[in-house]
């Protein structure tokens, strides 16, 4: 640990020991101005065993899985710096990665989120999915990022090498004030994991807040570590989490339209599953509405929140345009084709 250290490096684990053991010796040593710890969510495969046999970090023991959002919650609780860096148990780190971030943080009071470039560990000249060069979202609730739409995935060629306004950063590296996420109250446990971030910096930006992206600062994520693309509680969680993001914070008062819109969307990537031939994801889709509708009264309540405490329309990275049409019919296949 390093004394009166203003940076904490977090890594929540479960059952992961394996990611522990390949990624946090590479994060311990390009992290030695930071006080790392890492959040065991009740892990029964040594994880725990491994973690108190080493140095230079302190542990956080949950007795149960909380999830993402639970299991960063509690933790977090528990640390008093004022720079907080939540890391993936599976990304390899660069030299000097925490400088950059950190200093916008800082010098701007405004900022309260960053992400650095997140390449792939695998073809470490590409994008990685989770996060590229930095999240956006179109007017019907997709989520995109500069580097990667839908499935693509660009060459990092440095076509996005400027420091610039984002509208989500991912959770897989996320740099963040903990002033502003104790503000906003932290993560929104219901969504358990997966594009809690995105409900996260949403809610950041509606307090007049930025988020931006950092290329100075380099990662390298496995990405699909914890669940795959094709994983059916994968599938669930994100269908469902999207739709509950878009109740509770888009600004337009045609949210109802936006959302039977993606209702039937929703129907259409369910159909592609099956001919596909993964029909356990069809239930999956059909389950994530069915709670999501039972979620409608809690959700149109912390929408009336939102709506309270709103202090910014935060348009400026707010897309338009439908990234659907745009990728699927126009063809467009890069953040810069999509922006032209």
């Amino acid at each position: 640990m390093t004394p009166n250290s203003q940076i904490a490096v977090v890594i929540l684990n479960y059952n992961g020991v394996h990611f522990l053991k390949q990624f946090l010796p590479n994060i311990l040593q390009q992290s030695t101005d930071a006080n790392v710890y890492v959040i065991d969510n009740g892990s029964n495969d040594g994880s725990y065993e491994y973690l108190k046999s080493l140095t230079n970090l302190s542990i956080i023991r949950s007795e149960n899985n909380l999830g993402y959002t639970g299991g960063y919650n509690f933790g977090l609780k528990q640390l008093n710096e004022p720079y907080w860096v939540l890391i993936n148990s599976d990304i390899e780190v660069t030299n000097g990665w925490l400088s950059a971030p950190i200093e916008l943080l800082k010098n701007n009071h405004q900022i309260a989120v960053c992400q650095p470039k997140l390449l792939d560990l695998k073809q470490r000249t590409k994008f990685e999915y989770a996060g590229a060069a930095g999240g956006f979202i179109d007017f019907y609730g997709y989520p995109f990022c500069k580097g990667r739409l839908f499935e693509t995935l660009e060459e990092d060629n440095n076509q996005y090498n400027t420091t610039d306004e984002i509208f989500w950063a991912s959770g897989a590296c996320l740099f963040i004030k903990s002033t502003v996420f104790k503000e906003v109250g932290g993560f929104d446990e219901h969504y358990f994991a997966h594009m809690e971030e995105i409900d996260l910096c949403w809610r950041i930006k509606n307090r007049g807040y930025k988020v931006m992206f950092e290329p100075k600062s380099t990662v390298y994520h496995l990405g699909g570590g914890t669940l795959n693309k094709a994983n059916p509680k994968k599938t669930y969680l994100n269908f469902r989490n999207n739709l509950s993001t878009i109740l509770k914070n888009h600004p337009s008062k045609f949210v109802f339209f936006i959302i039977k819109f993606r209702l039937f969307l929703d129907g259409i990537a369910a159909l592609k599953f099956l001919l596909e031939g993964y029909p356990s994801l069809v239930w999956q889709v059909l389950k994530a509405h069915l709670v999501f509708y039972s979620w409608i009264p809690r959700l149109l309540k912390e929408r009336r929140l939102q709506s309270k405490n709103k202090t910014s329309s935060n348009d400026a990275t707010f897309f338009k345009g439908n990234v659907v049409w745009r990728y699927f019919v126009k063809k467009q296949r890069t953040y810069s084709e999509l922006i032209k």
